[in-house]
């Protein structure tokens, strides 16, 4: 079973950067989609970021496009967003997701995504 566990979230200021992690283990296939999804209180889950790991594509959601960037360091089975200039909209627990990859693409809908970690909260004040 797939078990993944976010780390590195932190209270920042307004145009700094912040890099999370999210830590593999279980996996049995070289071939998911892992997302990032972030959670606020009152609004819907919405994904951030997401890469293909059987071919390292990327893509994200309009809002982080530009100031964020989704990688994967495969020797420490590690999968990591880079978010710079943040705002205060940032401020959200932030989820790393997993699913087997299955044709034609990764799904923007949290609900088909079947292993999640624990979350970490992003705080960005002004």
């Amino acid at each position: 079973q797939v078990q993944l566990v976010e780390s590195g979230g932190g209270s920042v200021q307004a145009g700094d950067s912040l890099r999370i992690s999210c830590a593999a283990s279980g996996y049995t296939s070289s071939n998911y989609c892992i997302a990032w999804f972030r959670q606020a209180p009152g609004k819907e889950r919405e994904r951030v970021a997401r890469i293909r790991t059987g071919d390292g594509s990327t893509r994200y959601a309009d809002s982080v496009k530009g100031r964020s960037t989704i990688s994967q360091d495969n020797a420490k089975n590690t999968l990591y967003l880079q978010m710079n200039s943040l705002k205060p909209e940032d401020t959200a627990m932030y989820y790393c997701a997993a699913l087997l990859f299955i044709n034609p693409g990764c799904p923007t809908d949290p609900k088909l995504y079947k292993y999640w970690g624990q979350g970490t909260q992003v705080t960005v004040s002004s």
